[in-house]
């Protein structure tokens, strides 16, 4: 089976983060997936993940991952499993890795970026980071907008502040980007 590399990336930042943090459930993952992505294309004008993230009540998503979560492709199922664990007085689903994590597709930026994460949130719960991802207002909560946006795209291009002096430059790369993804898309 073919993968793709942002499909490659995605996977083993599951497994990184299940593998670095405590009580690596599916809410804690999908807000440390949208911080690791959000922030790299900040920086790079691009996602790690590849991952398309939509305004919810509790925070931004990536709606296929979550729907994946129901049902693993094969390439997921490999990869990790989900475990109950006891958290005070509910059971938690927690990501568990199958695998090691490879680093072979991450550039040195994108390990940092998860390193950083990890370590900032490594013995936090959901909790936390759902209060934080709304209080950063930031791109979720640009386009959440007191619930206006539910369910609505959330772009990229929100992580990159006005303010900075390279928004220009950041923004211009990330559309040729985007254009170049495209046209390799109409021809395979």
């Amino acid at each position: 089976m073919l993968r793709s590399r942002e499909r490659n990336k995605l996977i083993n930042a599951v497994v990184y983060f299940a593998s670095n943090t405590a009580h690596c459930g599916k809410i804690k993952l999908i807000k440390l997936l949208y911080l690791l992505d959000f922030e790299h294309f900040r920086q790079t004008g691009r996602s790690v993940t590849g991952l398309d993230y939509s305004a919810w009540k509790l925070g931004p998503v990536p709606a296929a991952f979550f729907q994946e979560w129901e049902q693993w492709q094969p390439d997921f199922e490999a990869a990790i499993a989900i475990q109950p664990e006891r958290v005070y007085d509910y059971d938690l689903l927690k990501v568990v890795p199958r695998v090691d994590f490879d680093d072979s597709n991450f550039t040195p930026r994108e390990l940092s970026l998860m390193q950083q994460l990890a370590e900032r949130f490594r013995d936090e719960y959901s909790k936390p980071l759902v209060s934080f991802t709304h209080a950063e207002k930031g791109p979720w909560a640009k386009i959440w907008d007191s619930g206006r946006g539910f369910n609505a795209h959330i772009p990229y291009a929100l992580a990159i502040p006005d303010t900075d002096e390279h928004a220009d430059i950041v923004r211009e790369f990330a559309d040729e980007q985007a254009s170049t993804r495209a046209l390799l898309g109409t021809i395979n």
